[in-house]
C-alpha cells in the first residue's frame, strides 16, 4: 500500500514513532499499547462507513491483523493513524461488498421473508442512529468515505487526500455531493442554490 508523503512542517509524533519501532521490533507491550490506543478509532470509523454492529469486531480484527502483517512495511511518510484509515476503507468496502452477496444469495435461495422494517420519525437515539446508517448507505464508497472522515472523524481535507488518494480538489468536491445527497436521504429540502 503506497501511502503519500507527510505535509510540509508536519511534526511526526516521538511516542507514535518509537511505539510503531517497538512494534515492528516484537514488543509484545508495544502492540497491546497500539491495539489500546488505535482499537477504538478504527471500530467507530468502520461503524460509520457502514459496517453493521454484528460484523464490527471481524471487521476491526482484520484491520489489526493487516497492521501486524504489513506495520514493518510501514514507510512513516504518513502519520499512523491516516495509513490505519486507509485500511479501514478497504476493510468497509470489503465487509459492504459481502453484504450485497448475501443478499444476492438470500433472494437467489429464496430465503429473505420479504419483510420491510420502517423507523418512525421518533426522537430515541436509535431511531436517529438509523436514520444516519440509511442515509450514509445511499452515498457511493468515495462520497461516504470522505464526508465520514471530514464530518464525523474531524480530518482536514489535505490529510483526506492523502488517505484516499485524490486531489484535495476532488475530496471537496465529493464532499459537497456527499453532503446533498445525505441531506436529501434526510429528507431536508435543497436549498435553491441558484445552478
Amino acid at each position: 500500500m503506497t501511502i503519500a508523503a507527510k505535509p510540509e512542517g508536519y511534526l511526526e509524533s516521538p511516542v507514535e514513532r518509537l511505539l510503531t519501532a517497538k512494534c515492528v521490533s516484537g514488543d509484545q507491550n508495544a502492540w497491546g499499547a497500539l491495539h489500546r490506543q488505535y482499537f477504538p478509532i478504527a471500530v467507530a470509523f468502520l461503524r460509520r462507513l457502514g459496517v453493521k454492529p454484528a460484523d464490527l469486531e471481524d471487521a476491526s480484527q482484520e484491520v489489526f491483523l493487516q497492521v501486524f502483517r504489513y506495520l514493518s512495511r510501514f514507510r512513516e511518510e504518513a502519520e499512523f493513524r491516516t495509513w490505519l484509515f486507509q485500511l479501514c476503507i478497504t476493510q468497509a468496502r470489503r465487509t459492504r461488498r459481502s453484504y450485497y452477496v448475501r443478499a444476492v444469495l438470500d433472494r437467489v435461495l429464496a430465503r429473505s421473508s420479504g419483510e420491510v422494517f420502517v423507523s418512525g420519525l421518533g426522537f430515541s437515539e436509535d431511531a436517529a442512529f438509523q436514520r444516519v446508517e440509511a442515509a450514509l448507505s445511499r452515498l457511493s464508497d468515495a462520497e461516504r468515505a470522505v464526508f465520514v472522515l471530514y464530518e464525523m472523524q474531524g480530518v482536514s481535507g489535505k490529510e483526506i487526500a492523502r488517505i484516499v488518494g485524490a486531489k484535495e480538489a476532488t475530496v471537496w468536491r465529493r464532499l459537497h455531493y456527499a453532503r446533498r445527497s445525505f441531506r436529501g436521504a434526510l429528507g431536508f429540502e435543497e436549498e435553491d442554490d441558484g445552478a
